[in-house]
């Protein structure tokens, strides 16, 4: 499914910006090429006006003008003195010349009626006609003068077969670039909607692997109480006595139940950006002896040596949810009581920085691997030595660093000098 709404969102995100970029290029090309035989034919009639105005004052007309004229084959140049030809200039022995001048002729003849008494009646167009390669596109300028001796005509032809290959070497050139910009961003949005959907599939895979552990973990439970629940209707009237057993066995497991439950729902709560806090102005040295007051007993019965560490000055308040902040605190205290072994020792620390507080739990028991560090604040995530310890789940640091990232403080995990790990947690200063 994420492949296929990959290739959708890749398809979608290049077919709309290729059709814009598409549509811009071909505005493009149409502007400029409307521009390019505007200008081309601008020029030409201004180039014809000056030509022609120029044979007018003229009574001389010789081979080296007409040549000149020609501007060495850019144009076609054709006098006719009451209608006999003066075939002089570089077109003289060219049969080819000669067949595109007679068809220019045969055009102008069959659309403009005779001249009329205008003292320069010259027409500026541009026509096609068929040659021996085809359809070929001309500029043209016919002009007629008229004197006492009969009439002088001029025709002047301009092929733009340079231009229109100056025009399909523009279009080339635009569509390679097309394809090329195209095949970029087919790329760039191949990787750029395969890094948006990144985070949305690791959250994916997250919920998948959180609903299985869940599953699994209900699972266990659930079963030891079916089975100590069958187990005591069979002993019911067998042994008596022993359902009370089982009936423990059944409320052992159902407060473990209850408690997976609420650390879902914490969690939840977590990932629903509505996790609870009732923040208050707190004095962190006061909360850390709060604690150690809490959990001495705890620890000497565990058979652990719990101790506290606090700055000599007093430390700046911070607002925080007191009963959150113990919570974690507690988290951190029970999991060094799972991994570190009897008679070892856990301390509680206290240090001001300029812009936070930071509250430690250390132990000097075995440490986590520094491929474990991040690890350990994965929902579910337990480390072998661990397993099968009754309550334990795998959502208490999950549930703490949720905690200290609605506190926008931090959870992390170093090394204790010496041996062992330290969990700090740091507090804004406001």
């Amino acid at each position: 499914m994420f492949d296929k709404i990959h290739l959708r969102l890749t398809l979608l995100c290049s077919g709309i910006t290729i059709l814009v970029l598409t549509v811009t290029a071909s505005l493009f090309l149409l502007i400029s090429e409307h521009d390019l035989r505007e200008n081309q034919f601008s020029s030409f009639q201004r180039n014809m006006d000056s030509l022609l105005s120029g044979l007018s004052s003229r009574t001389v007309i010789t081979t080296e003008l007409l040549s000149e004229l020609e501007e060495n084959g850019r144009y076609l140049v054709s006098l006719q003195d009451n209608g006999v030809e003066f075939l002089w200039g570089l077109h003289r022995t060219d049969p080819a010349a000669q067949q595109i001048i007679e068809k220019g002729r045969a055009w102008f003849d069959g659309h403009f009626a005779e001249a009329s008494d205008a003292p320069l009646p010259s027409r500026h167009v541009e026509i096609r006609f068929p040659s021996s390669s085809g359809l070929s596109d001309y500029y043209g300028s016919s002009a007629v003068f008229r004197n006492g001796r009969g009439t002088f005509s001029v025709l002047v032809l301009e092929s733009i077969a340079p231009m229109n290959a100056r025009i399909r070497r523009q279009r080339l050139f635009t569509l390679l670039l097309v394809l090329l910009a195209s095949a970029v961003l087919v790329l760039f949005a191949w990787y750029f909607t395969g890094r948006l959907l990144a985070p949305i599939e690791r959250s994916r895979q997250s919920q998948i692997r959180f609903v299985a552990a869940a599953s699994h973990e209900l699972r266990t439970p659930l079963s030891v109480m079916l089975s100590a629940a069958t187990a005591c209707r069979q002993a019911l009237d067998r042994e008596p006595m022993a359902c009370g057993r089982f009936l423990s066995v059944i409320s052992e497991e159902g407060n473990g139940m209850s408690r997976l439950i609420d650390d879902l729902l914490a969690l939840a709560g977590a990932d629903s950006h509505s996790f609870p806090l009732a923040k208050t102005r707190c004095e962190a040295d006061t909360l850390l002896l709060n604690v150690y007051e809490a959990f001495e007993p705890l620890a000497k019965e565990k058979g652990y040596r719990l101790s506290v560490r606090l700055p000599e000055h007093k430390t700046a308040p911070v607002e925080c949810d007191i009963g959150r902040i113990r919570q974690v605190l507690s988290i951190c205290i029970h999991n060094a009581f799972c991994y570190t072994p009897k008679g070892s020792r856990i301390t509680l620390s206290l240090a001001e920085k300029p812009d936070r507080l930071c509250l430690s739990v250390s132990d000097n028991g075995p440490g986590i691997p520094d491929s474990q560090k991040q690890k350990v604040l994965e929902r579910f995530y337990r480390a072998e030595t661990s397993r099968g310890q009754n309550g334990h789940f795998g959502l208490g640091l999950s549930i703490a660093d949720e905690i200290m990232r609605a506190h926008k403080g931090l959870l992390t995990v170093s090394d204790t000098p010496g041996g062992g790990a330290t969990f700090t947690l740091t507090l804004p200063l406001t």
